[in-house]
């Protein structure tokens, strides 16, 4: 049977999902089988997608098909490329906070994080005035000087590019899209044999060759083996970067590991019973040094909590600042009443981080978070600005239905 190896593949899937060593409870259970849901859409998308030579742009991770503590504020977009073959990238810049490429060796695995062969935002290439681009990879032999011009080293696989949003309400998408340049053909356009017009050419691009039962055979087993790497990747992961660290805790900002030259990141894992809640305290980025500074919140199956219908994460955009030009963010089961709190829909344990990206300069531990775990009762009386942080549950039904509204316009636009 065609689907077999994938079929094989889902049985593995489902074991690996039922022994994850976290599972407590009932939910826990469910939710790891919501996120095999999730997981076994992207990966049919991804195979189907891995086309090096007629390549387009995939969505990565969005917020059904999650993984690797995926950022609410981040659109994530990649595609396949070969190191031996120039490839063209043109677009339009829209107005979020943040467009970054990276080229990547290799892909995430059990075992390693992919090296990061170069990673750069759009301050590091050429925007015409009405925010349109075109940016070239390849292996640097076609003689195309310029600062648009980047060069794939060895074993260069995929590019990964990610559109960064601070403010969901105002800010707004672009356009994106990659081709191989020696997939579109030059041939004379109209005038070009004659008649007293000079010759012209224009590109007309080719097609891949019609899938027959071998290559989808061959996708199927690929989609099967994307599936349980990334199952068994991102359950490995934590070990690696989160779980060492005490819990209730969070790390001095940090180069975030695998991730792009002007991000840096500050994480933890907690564990918070119904009666307590973590303050966070971080001061808040100037624009002129982080352009981003989001912090969210995520399972223990390394994805995101809800932020569509619940604040589980907030950009400096979207949080209220202190008088003292600090943020605190209220981690909590309980609602403690105030804008910035980050909900923990029914999670006693998981993850919190925070990002700061398109950096000026390196953080240091002054830049870094507080934590403070204490009583539920006493926040009242522990939160600096506490009757300023105050949001009633008519503000609060709103900031949540703007929540709803942003995602909606962004998946779609």
């Amino acid at each position: 049977m065609l689907t077999q190896p994938f079929a094989e593949a889902l049985a593995e899937a489902e074991k690996i999902i039922a022994g994850a060593p976290h599972i407590a409870c009932e939910q826990d259970l469910a939710e790891g089988y919501d996120y095999l849901a999730g997981s076994i859409q992207a990966s049919l998308r991804l195979a189907w997608a891995y086309q090096r030579d007629f390549p387009y742009f995939v969505q990565s991770t969005g917020p059904y098909t999650k993984m690797g503590l995926d950022n609410p504020d981040t659109l994530y977009f990649h595609a396949y490329l070969r190191d031996d073959a120039e490839y063209v990238v043109s677009g339009r810049r829209g107005s979020t906070a943040d467009l970054s490429f990276q080229v990547l060796k290799g892909d995430y695995s059990p075992v390693e994080v992919p090296d990061s062969l170069s990673a750069f935002d759009d301050r590091a290439i050429d925007i015409a005035a009405d925010g349109s681009f075109e940016l070239r990879f390849g292996p640097g032999t076609s003689g195309r000087p310029g600062r648009n011009y980047f060069t794939l080293g060895a074993g260069s696989s995929m590019l990964l590019v990610r559109e960064v949003y601070s403010d969901w309400g105002t800010e707004r998408r672009g356009t994106i899209r990659i081709r191989r340049e020696d997939r579109a053909e030059k041939g004379d356009g109209p005038g070009g044999t004659g008649g007293g017009s000079p010759p012209c050419t224009e590109k007309v691009g080719g097609a891949p060759p019609a899938p027959d039962t071998t290559a989808l055979a061959k996708r199927y087993a690929v989609a099967g083996k994307i599936l349980l790497s990334r199952l068994r990747t991102f359950l490995a992961f934590p070990e690696w970067f989160y779980l060492a660290e005490p819990v209730n805790t969070m790390t001095p900002p940090r180069p975030t590991p695998g991730g792009l030259a002007t991000q840096f990141s500050s994480a933890g894992h907690f564990d918070l019973a119904e009666d307590q809640a973590m303050i966070v305290t971080v001061p808040a980025a100037d624009a002129a040094t982080a352009p981003y500074q989001g912090i969210q919140l995520g399972s223990m199956w390394y994805v995101s909590l809800d932020y569509i219908s619940h604040q589980t994460s907030l950009t400096a955009d979207q949080a209220r600042i202190d008088p003292d030009g600090q943020l605190r963010f209220v981690i909590s089961e309980r609602d403690p009443g105030v804008a910035n709190w980050l909900e923990l829909t029914g999670h006693r344990r998981g993850y919190v981080q925070i990002r700061r990206q398109r950096l000026t300069r390196d953080l240091t531990l002054q830049d870094g978070p507080q934590v403070q775990v204490i009583p539920f009762a006493e926040i009242a009386a522990r939160l600096p600005y506490y009757y300023r942080a105050r949001v009633s549950p008519g503000e609060w039904r709103a900031r949540i239905a703007v929540r709803q509204a942003a995602v909606a316009e962004r998946m779609l636009g």
